[in-house]
């Protein structure tokens, strides 16, 4: 009796720190104060890294022509990486500059990232780089947001990263419901809480200063979280302008989103082993709540993982509660930690503003987290850098 108590609890304190983390998240998710709009002094390189992008790219483009930010103090800067298509040319014509690398041996986002900093550091003309996918189109007032904080003293920006096409599939919907949860919900918090909100991909911004200080060097499947934990590691906190906005074009098509989804798995899977540790203890050493609150971050698992989880947690409970009255406080416990996980997931479903319909779309959740230990299980390449397809399903 005592071994299946002591087994409880073991397979409980996980759980109840997890989400008792999501559940402290939720409860400071309200809506951030907009800072006052900068003086308009600053000069930026929007830097739109594409590989194979003809299709999209001249939409993204033209969304960035319409930033509200004096024409001469910006510059759209495509870089088109290892390119076999027309993304190139259509850039041009569409009125962004162009910068075309080819290197078969060093591939990826990250490596298109590193040449385009430094071409811009070279050239010496902006104060800070902007990142925006090419297949984005951005609120008009993007820089604004960059600005306001890089005027308060901020080095590093993520703006809030929404999907543009939201309605597509019940995958798309699915996923503008977790970005509700990852996207929203946590940066809120974080920013309130005054640690780093993470870089997240897309629609983030850091000064010629910081990369003086600390050069690009994040070339993962993940490049985005791992140059996050890099700044965190370094002590310079991710500021975080929800008033402006990317909205990226999610896949969703099945194949399609597989390939993406076993991309983004192993790569955080892989910093889970690399990153936690330095992490923790740079938390301790200094003491740091940025570094330890990145820890946090990187070791909650996806959201579908959690629920699996409290719920073998809630059955095993159950069970041992059936047999033994002793066993009646775990299934309090593990219910609590469903409770909590309900809440922020609500919470997400409700910032994602999705509507009812999505609340029909969680019901598929056991079906994906299904589809993605299958995943996991593939062999994948984690050098290539191949554009995922677009499209209706």
């Amino acid at each position: 009796m005592l071994i299946l108590q002591f087994i409880l609890f073991l397979l409980t304190i996980p759980a109840v720190l997890v989400c008792a983390y999501l559940l402290l998240l939720t409860v400071l998710s309200g809506r951030l104060p907009v800072p006052p709009s900068p003086a308009r002094q600053l000069r930026f390189d929007v830097i739109v890294p594409a590989h194979n992008e003809a299709a999209g790219i001249e939409r993204t483009v033209k969304s960035l022509r319409q930033l509200n930010w004096p024409v001469e103090r910006y510059r759209l800067l495509v870089i088109a990486d290892n390119c076999t298509d027309a993304t190139a040319d259509i850039a041009r014509a569409a009125g962004a500059e162009v910068l075309e690398r080819t290197d078969p041996k060093l591939r990826g986002k990250g490596h298109a990232l590193q040449f385009a900093f430094r071409e811009s550091a070279a050239q010496g003309r902006t104060d800070a780089v902007a990142v925006i996918d090419a297949d984005t189109e951005v609120s008009a007032n993007l820089l604004e947001a960059f600005a306001a904080r890089i005027y308060a003293g901020a080095q590093a920006v993520q703006v809030h990263y929404g999907v543009l096409n939201p309605i597509d599939s019940w995958r798309t919907r699915l996923i503008t419901i977790a970005n509700g949860s990852f996207h929203v919900l946590r940066s809120r918090a974080r920013e309130r809480l005054r640690v780093s909100t993470g870089i997240r991909g897309n629609g983030w911004c850091v000064t010629h200063a910081l990369l003086r200080q600390l050069p690009y060097q994040a070339f993962s499947l993940t490049e985005d979280l791992e140059f996050g934990i890099a700044l965190g590691l370094a002590g310079v906190r991710v500021h975080y302008a929800e008033e402006a906005h990317v909205n990226g074009e999610m896949v969703s098509l099945a194949g399609a989103a597989a390939v993406q989804r076993q991309r983004w798995e192993r790569g955080r899977f892989a910093l889970i082993r690399s990153r936690t540790v330095p992490l923790l203890v740079a938390a301790l050493r200094a003491p740091s709540a940025l570094c330890l609150d990145l820890a946090c971050d990187l070791l909650v698992l996806p959201l579908s993982y959690v629920a699996l989880y409290v719920a073998v947690l809630v059955a095993a409970a159950a069970a041992v509660a059936w047999w033994l009255p002793a066993g009646a406080a775990w299934l309090g416990l593990a219910i609590a930690c469903g409770a909590a996980l309900l809440a922020y997931v609500l919470r997400g479903w409700q910032l994602s503003g999705i509507g009812a319909r999505g609340i029909l779309d969680l019901a598929r959740a056991p079906l994906f987290l299904a589809w993605k230990l299958r995943l996991l299980r593939r062999p994948s390449d984690p050098t290539a850098w191949v554009r995922t397809p677009r499209g209706k399903p």
